[in-house]
């Protein structure tokens, strides 16, 4: 995986420190006259990076939030890309507005910006107190809607199911309890909450609210259903010989991206007695990683929040309905 290195250009790039960027844009294997496709572009870091290496090709950048459709569109300024605003499960429709029909690589990197985070005012982050939003696209329902208006066992799945969080039950009653008297609408109000619900050896382990905070987050912005659904897309989208790379934050994403990997690089799935192949069915792409990118020393080390990011990367080999 040659290629240049990144390594530092993300230093003057205040909106959004890229994780992975150097592995990332070697594994894709740019080709200067080749299309990409940035489904999830935040402050444009890896756009910059991939657009940088092409010259008869061009880069479309798509994300769903405002603020970073103009931080993205400013950092790209002057080289071969376009940024729109789109939710990336509007990827195949954002490329056939602009006349395209296939790429020659995707990225996805899923998970919250750094400026999401450190943007109080954005109700993503349990270190300050702010309005409980958390919505990437800042519209549709806040997780202040949600905290407020579902029931008890909604709320303790939602927990469970997306934050892993093995007292969620507690939890979700103590929300119950509290927003009879007063309606929860604050990070440091449910943050505080989450704390007081959990025994005190639990909270040694940790912030408590880190995994209502991502569940919330994936409920607000119904993340996971739509991972499922733009893996597909993004896969058919892919010209032949074109690669996709996912950088995933939690185990939930990741099983899924690792899951959908190693289906589609499955040949014959015919039962094991049967002496011969009946089913005819060949990979569709191949594992261009033998196991997932994670951050290295240096980089968790000037990053943090790196130590969670994993990266995936197929190349296609035949479409599916060959």
């Amino acid at each position: 995986m040659g290629g240049q290195t990144c390594s530092g250009r993300h230093k003057g790039l205040p909106y959004h420190i890229p994780v992975l960027l150097d592995e990332t844009i070697q594994t894709l294997n740019i080709h200067e006259d080749g299309i990409y496709l940035d489904a999830t572009a935040g402050g444009g870091g890896h756009s910059f990076e991939i657009a940088s290496r092409l010259k008869a090709g061009r880069l479309i950048a798509i994300d769903q939030d405002p603020d970073a459709v103009k931080e993205a569109s400013g950092r790209l300024e002057g080289l071969p890309a376009r940024v729109i605003r789109a939710n990336f499960v509007e990827m195949k429709r954002v490329l056939d507005d602009l006349g395209i029909k296939s790429v020659d690589g995707i990225l996805m990197d899923i998970g919250v910006s750094s400026h999401q985070l450190d943007a109080p005012e954005r109700g993503f982050s349990y270190h300050a107190d702010a309005h409980l939003d958390m919505r990437m696209s800042q519209t549709g329902n806040t997780a202040a809607h949600l905290v407020n208006t579902l029931d008890e066992k909604q709320l303790a799945e939602i927990f469970y199911r997306y934050g892993e969080e093995k007292y969620a039950r507690p939890i979700a009653r103590s929300i119950v309890r509290e927003r009879e008297v007063q309606a929860i609408t604050t990070t440091g109000r449910l943050a505080e909450l989450i704390k007081n619900s959990v025994p005190a050896s639990y909270r040694r382990n940790g912030h408590p609210a880190r995994k209502v905070f991502q569940a919330l987050r994936i409920a607000v912005n119904g993340e996971l259903d739509c991972l499922s659904e733009v893996l597909d897309t993004a896969f058919s989208l892919l010209k032949v010989n074109g690669r996709l790379a996912v950088i995933t934050f939690h185990s939930l994403e990741d099983r899924m991206v690792k899951q959908r990997f190693v289906k589609w690089c499955k040949g014959c799935i015919c039962p094991p007695e049967f002496p011969v192949c009946v089913c005819g069915r060949t990979p569709a792409a191949r594992q261009v990683l033998r196991k997932p990118v994670e951050a290295s020393k240096e980089e968790l080390e000037s990053n943090p929040r790196s130590r969670s990011a994993k990266l995936r990367c197929i190349e296609k080999i035949h479409n599916l309905n060959d």
